[in-house]
């Protein structure tokens, strides 16, 4: 199941959105959750596994360059974009090379490119996902990984975070305090 994560201040641009995407993906796997706070959508990132990120560029508490920014760092494999009214070129240029986002959109959007573009980045997710299975594999078969390695790293793309436990002196697992 492919799964979406829409980030904008504005609760009825999440609203039209999740709207267009329920009804061009209709009868697809595709899980689409909405977040109007870049904050909160960070921690639903360190959570769970997107295939496809967008967000608004304006935000107030976070701007949209910045959020692709913890995205990309928590996970690369997941294909970002940004959907903002603003067609400041400086603002894209700095989206592309801070973020390395796949697509701008601008707002208001044509439901038929959004749906489209979409498409294209999750065809795009599965491509990179694919290729460094591949290339694990490569690697695996040149004894550069090991096996252990490899199904580390599955894990990991799985569950983000998992695989970076905190040891105790002891060799105990330390958790975070709540």
């Amino acid at each position: 199941m492919a799964r979406l994560l829409l980030v904008d201040d504005e609760p009825n641009v999440l609203n039209a959105l999740r709207r267009v995407l329920q009804r061009a993906f209709h009868g697809e796997d595709l899980q689409i959750e909405i977040c109007d706070d870049p904050l909160k959508a960070l921690t639903r990132v360190e959570s769970g596994v997107f295939d496809l990120v967008v967000s608004d560029y304006r935000m107030p508490t976070m701007d949209g360059v910045t959020f692709l920014k913890h995205v990309r760092r928590l996970q690369p494999d997941a294909v970002r974009l940004i959907l903002s009214a603003s067609t400041d070129f400086d603002a894209l240029m700095t989206a592309v090379n801070e973020a390395e986002i796949f697509r701008y959109l601008i707002k208001p959007w044509s439901d038929e490119a959004l749906v489209d573009t979409l498409r294209e980045g999750l065809l795009r997710h599965q491509q990179v996902r694919e290729d460094r299975r591949l290339a694990d594999e490569q690697r695996l078969q040149q004894g550069e990984l090991s096996a252990e390695e490899i199904e580390r790293r599955r894990i990991e793309a799985e569950e983000p975070g998992i695989t970076r436990v905190k040891w105790g002196p002891d060799g105990s697992v330390l958790l975070d305090d709540l």
